[in-house]
């Protein structure tokens, strides 16, 4: 049976997490992934705190599961934070910064504490802080990438490292046999991104799920180029033209992205992902999307994802038990 101790630790069927990716992973992909057994991780992004409060509600009245809520500490997150808090989501979850100063506070009110390392040496801190849960990014990841070691090498040296404190592993892991694997290596969780990136739920432009279903393991690059609102942190995209290019240099606006009413402009270099409220050249925007979307072959609902990963898991579980 696929269950391990984080299943029982946040309440949830299955070790598989959704990974909060920016302006992707909205309340309807969050909620459908809790709904199926998971457990969805909304990204909070830069919404103010009224319309974080207003998003969980959305969660809410989507699925009576429960979620976490993720904030990249490179942005102002404390005000969110207390929203989270205050709203006593699942679980608040923490990348590129140090947690230790929420950990308490978040305890206080029985709300679990994950946080997303690309080091045994910051995972190592987590755990002396009382984080409940550290996620192991390896290399292979989309998005933004915090360290240089392989999803393999890492997550075997993080669960020695801090046991026994739980471990979810993230890089690459887009099929059943991903997370089999992720457990071998000793994690009790794994966190997939961009299989659920081409889901039907994802606010991912449909353009970019179609480049995601249509690209192979060679086909991503590890880079710097879109860091115009977050200078300096490396980032996993899909190779492009204006990627090969790497030409950030221009004055005019790509593409814009509506806000309600607001119509944001976005420049060459923007680290925000294309959505649906997204026009211009989608191409020439973040396609982030890790080294496993070879493995992402077509546009699903969420809940069909987690039902066919849930199944083969169980599978090959049971073929290893069956050959043991």
């Amino acid at each position: 049976m696929l269950r391990t101790a984080i299943c029982d630790l946040l309440g949830i069927r299955y070790p598989i997490f959704c990974a909060p990716m920016g302006f992707v992973t909205g309340a309807e992909l969050a909620a459908a992934v809790s709904q199926a057994g998971g457990f969805g991780i909304l990204q909070a992004g830069s919404r103010t705190p009224a319309a974080l409060r207003v998003e969980i509600g959305r969660i809410r009245s989507l699925t009576d599961q429960l979620f976490g809520v993720n904030f990249i500490q490179h942005f102002p997150h404390d005000a969110g934070v207390d929203v989270c808090l205050e709203e006593r989501v699942g679980a608040i979850s923490f990348f590129w910064g140090d947690p230790r100063r929420f950990v308490e506070r978040a305890h206080r009110q029985g709300v679990r504490v994950i946080d997303q390392v690309g080091s045994v040496e910051d995972a190592r801190r987590d755990a002396d802080s009382g984080v409940d849960i550290v996620i192991a990014q390896g290399f292979e990841a989309g998005g933004h990438v915090a360290g240089t070691v392989s999803t393999l090498a890492l997550v075997p040296r993080v669960v020695d490292a801090i046991a026994p404190v739980p471990v979810a592993a993230a890089g690459a892991i887009a099929d059943s046999r991903g997370i089999v694997a992720a457990l071998a290596l000793g994690a009790q969780a794994a966190v997939l991104g961009t299989r659920f990136l081409a889901s039907l739920e994802s606010t991912a432009h449909p353009e970019y799920k179609q480049r995601v279903v249509s690209a192979g393991e060679s086909d991503t690059v590890h880079t710097t180029l879109f860091n115009r609102e977050w200078p300096g942190a490396p980032h996993r995209v899909l190779r492009t033209p204006f990627v090969e290019r790497g030409d950030v240099s221009g004055s005019e606006a790509i593409g814009r992205l509506s806000l309600g009413k607001d119509q944001v402009p976005l420049f060459a270099g923007t680290s925000i992902p294309p959505t649906s409220a997204t026009t211009g050249e989608i191409d020439s925007m973040a396609l982030y999307a890790g080294q496993g979307v070879g493995l992402v072959n077509q546009v699903q609902a969420a809940s069909e994802i987690m039902r066919d990963l849930v199944a083969g898991a169980e599978r090959i579980l049971a073929s290893l038990g069956a050959g043991a």
